[in-house]
């Protein structure tokens, strides 16, 4: 199965594509790289003062393809904590108010499936709508819902996506886990720092996809997911996976992995680039948009901006140099050593 990405939308902490090798990226504050919110033109101002940062983030970022006046058969989200910061206001109210005179607001903003009703409510679609909730998985289990409803309806269009915000409460578990570094980082030494955890990062990708080849700027190949924290099973699982869908004359441009400064999970990173023993450009990205559960919706953005500018910049190589075309790319990622993804795509021409 597999599918076009024909139009896509991005909210992060970096301001520019990156394209430019001298321009400065945006440093993390606190241990935390925080996302650049637009002006939001889109939103009604009534509605956008009453929403919280992870619905702001997802309908900033969907409503601009939505808008186009795109007919969209159904909207399919990917999220692990979003509307964590709101669900944690309403409890706190409860608490305060002693569950007497609650404001609506915060209930009806906390939960993770805000952001896709908000999207069917002003965009007027009542077509499918659904969000997908599993933690490093959310994004990837919402491709696999994209690809089989594709495949049942090929003729469809779908909005797919995925949002997460850095909440208080959600940041000091994950920091307490050690999944976020305890000293001040601004992420100058991101990978290199050799300490567990990574910065807290944030943000939004949205996108078209559909089974319409014309005007697409990528192709899905393939999803593939796993649950191990196994080094030796994980390894075996990517060569199985490239063997099964890979065929002799097929010729990868770029590994993008979701290395993330952790010394904790560089183990799985460095076996899967054992793999190609060095005869391929691997890069990472999580310097550009910090680590959260859904950071690979980032990723496949990034890979379609490669794909449209022809261009890999060098601030997110780790091994070789740029390819001078770059026409397939294989995407690896874990979330915590757990949750694994692999998948692949062509640039269309």
């Amino acid at each position: 199965m597999m599918f076009y990405i024909n139009q896509t939308s991005c909210i992060s902490p970096q301001e520019f594509i990156l394209f430019d090798d001298n321009h400065i990226l945006r440093k993390a504050t606190g241990g935390k790289l925080f996302a650049l919110e637009p002006n939001y033109k889109n939103i009604p101002s009534a509605q956008l003062r009453r929403m919280g940062k992870a619905v702001r983030f997802g309908v900033g970022a969907a409503l601009p393809l939505l808008q186009q006046g795109n007919d969209v058969n159904g909207i399919i989200i990917g999220t692990a904590n979003g509307g964590m910061e709101d669900c944690m206001k309403f409890l706190k109210q409860i608490i305060e108010f002693d569950e007497d005179s609650l404001t609506p607001g915060n209930f009806v903003q906390g939960v993770p499936n805000a952001v896709a009703s908000q999207l069917g409510l002003l965009s007027h679609n009542l077509g499918y709508n659904i969000t997908n909730v599993h933690r490093g998985l959310a994004f990837e289990n919402s491709i696999i819902d994209a690809l089989m409803l594709l495949n049942e309806h090929p003729l469809n269009t779908y909005l797919l996506g995925a949002v997460d915000e850095i909440s208080d409460f959600n940041y000091k578990i994950e920091l307490l886990n050690g999944n976020y570094k305890q000293q001040s980082n601004e992420g100058t030494d991101f990978y290199e720092s050799g300490s567990q955890g990574s910065l807290a990062g944030e943000g939004a990708s949205m996108f078209f996809v559909s089974n319409k080849k014309d005007a697409a700027i990528a192709k899905l190949e393939f999803v593939e997911t796993i649950h191990s924290s196994d080094e030796e099973e994980i390894l075996n699982w990517v060569e199985g996976r490239l063997g099964s869908h890979l065929i002799e004359m097929d010729k990868i441009d770029l590994l993008l992995t979701g290395e993330n400064g952790d010394n904790r999970v560089l183990k799985y990173y460095t076996a899967i680039e054992s793999i190609f023993n060095n005869k391929i450009s691997i890069a990472r990205y999580k310097h550009l948009c910090g680590e959260y559960a859904t950071a690979s919706a980032y990723a496949v953005w990034l890979i379609c901006e490669l794909f449209k500018n022809s261009k890999v910049p060098l601030h997110i190589m780790k091994v070789g140099t740029p390819p001078q075309k770059i026409e397939k790319v294989l995407l690896y990622t874990n979330y915590l050593g757990e949750q694994h993804s692999l998948m692949l795509f062509s640039k269309v021409k």
